[in-house]
């Protein structure tokens, strides 16, 4: 009870020595908590459950090897691996709304948008549960979207789309022109926005042309420790292999150089305040020190003091974190507010760029309440050898 003493003594200024840590506090919680939130929104566009386990295998730029059938029997009947997900592109003529424009026509079997990290804005996935209907449906980019001028991803979903497909001859640079006499129903629209493209599934397109080779495959491995050796395997076939996970690892390292550097800027205001509470505990102490020789004359050790005005340094420390909390959190959770209501206004999706993790929270509640002890424990080291009858006379 007695390290609570402060707050009936003298309540104005113990709170505002609180405030002042919570604003120190609060700074190094709002600034972490954006690094957090600009983390988890790269992070939540490019990473999907199966996305990680995947390499994404293309033909070199000699075209020295190709992925041909036979490569991917190979692959397909690797202990290590799980499934191929093969994709072909051919370059086409699009006509869309009496509209047209150069894009590429792909064939893909489903999976290769699960492993691809590929997802649909408007409408729906090509999938295997309806891969009859859908060999009458394609997948357009919104890149593709945006060379017909259309703006509304969703004003697509339904229309029709026409191709006229230039396909490679094999063993030469010549291509020969096929008019697709078919009309595919957009189906949905996916969030691609570099590649001028139409998606079909694979046994539609195998049906309309022949495939010498393809030009990517998505290789999902059973499991994350065979990533390495496979990736070693088909690098060593003379294929070119890109891994999500790899990107991933390079951008957790990047956004942890963020929140450290964020992190030192708060740390500067939160020095700022322990510097304060550094005052405020030595004119504390100054203040009760006939207090101190009255309790060290009726038996107080010096043990017992040290342990007063550390208990007092800690539980102001922790008061602190937890105001700090409030504080960065409140700011966090406006900032989010109000991000959210202009991204509805403009017709976009609301975002959370600050994230504050539990246990960083905890943390941060622990990391004040040590900074308190430390601020504290000179005052109290200091209490500590007062000589208890010089103490009881000081004025």
């Amino acid at each position: 009870m007695l390290s609570t003493r402060m707050f009936k003594t003298n309540p104005s200024r113990t709170w505002l020595t609180i405030c002042g840590m919570g604003v120190g506090t609060g700074a190094v919680v709002a600034l972490v908590g954006l690094g957090f939130g600009l983390q988890g929104i790269i992070l939540e566009r490019i990473v999907f459950g199966e996305t990680l386990l995947s390499l994404n295998v293309s033909n070199p730029a000699s075209k020295v090897v190709v992925i041909d059938q036979t490569y991917l029997d190979e692959l397909t009947a690797d202990p290590m691996v799980k499934e191929v997900s093969p994709m072909v592109n051919y370059t086409a003529l699009a006509t869309y709304q009496g509209l047209t424009g150069n894009a590429n026509v792909q064939g893909m079997k489903p999976s290769y948008y699960l492993y691809s990290g590929l997802k649909a804005d408007a409408g729906e996935l090509l999938s295997d549960q309806t891969a009859t209907e859908d060999r009458n449906n394609v997948l357009v980019t919104e890149a593709m979207l945006s060379l017909f001028g259309i703006k509304d991803a969703a004003d697509a979903i339904g229309k029709t789309i026409s191709f006229h497909v230039l396909v490679p001859t094999p063993g030469s640079d010549q291509t020969t022109e096929v008019d697709v006499p078919k009309q595919y129903v957009i189906k949905g629209v996916t969030s691609d926005q570099s590649n001028l493209a139409a998606n079909m599934t694979l046994d539609e397109f195998k049906s309309l042309f022949d495939i010498a080779y393809y030009d990517q495959v998505e290789v999902r491995v059973k499991d994350s420790k065979y990533l390495a050796p496979m990736q070693e395997k088909i690098i060593a076939k003379g294929y070119t292999v890109t891994a999500l996970s790899k990107t991933v690892d390079q951008a957790n390292k990047i956004f942890t150089g963020i929140q450290v550097v964020l992190a030192v800027f708060g740390g500067i205001a939160l020095t700022v305040s322990a510097i304060g509470m550094f005052n405020t505990m030595t004119v504390t102490l100054l203040e009760r020190t006939a207090e101190i020789g009255v309790m060290r004359t009726i038996g107080a050790s010096s043990q017992d003091i040290v342990i007063l005005f550390a208990a007092e340094a800690v539980v102001v420390g922790f008061l602190g974190g937890i105001v700090g909390i409030l504080i960065g959190v409140g700011i966090g959770e406006i900032a989010n507010g109000a991000l959210g209501l202009v991204a509805s206004r403009f017709g976009g999706d609301a975002v959370r760029i600050f994230r504050y993790p539990m246990a960083f929270l905890l943390f941060i509640a622990a990391f004040s309440s040590i900074v308190g002890l430390i601020t504290g424990l000179f005052p109290a080291r200091r209490a500590a050898k007062i000589n208890p009858l010089d103490a009881i006379r000081y004025k």
